[in-house]
């Protein structure tokens, strides 16, 4: 991928080596950001709950209120600590459904290829035509003869 454009696309992705690339570019990019909302997010809670209570306060509540105010910045944070092993899904499921299918489907063709060479080679000349004999005059043909015209 070139300097001038540094956008990805499906072509630069079809490649395992590309892949490799992307991801790490992707963790350079997004571990810095994770790491400084996590920093942003530490330090704002210790500002809020140094700043003290608010007059009605209960007990616990300024603790409380600090929480609840640099949650989405931690949120963010967990979001982007999951990015990474989601693009780590995405390059394990295209390796396994593009890239390793056709030799495991090829594989397969042959390995049933082989049984059937293997299953006339072994098979007698007729015996897949097997005869019945006709039975004539059987005892049973009256309990059948419902059955033979689909009743």
């Amino acid at each position: 991928m070139s300097a001038a454009n540094d956008r990805w696309t499906p072509d630069h992705m079809r490649s395992p080596a590309n892949r490799a690339i992307h991801l790490e570019h992707r963790r350079a990019q997004l571990q810095p950001l994770a790491d400084d909302l996590r920093r942003i997010a530490r330090e704002m809670e210790a500002v809020l709950k140094e700043e003290g209570r608010i007059e009605g306060d209960f007990p616990g509540q300024p603790w409380l209120r600090a929480k609840h105010v640099v949650k989405p910045l931690v949120d963010a944070a967990d979001s982007l600590e999951k990015v990474l092993p989601a693009l780590n899904a995405f390059n394990a499921r295209y390796q396994h459904s593009y890239e390793e299918l056709p030799d495991r489907r090829e594989a397969k063709r042959q390995k049933k290829a082989l049984a059937r060479q293997q299953a006339q080679a072994i098979e007698p000349p007729g015996a897949g035509q097997a005869s019945v004999p006709a039975q004539t005059g059987s005892d049973f043909d009256e309990v059948f003869d419902g059955l033979r015209r689909g009743a």
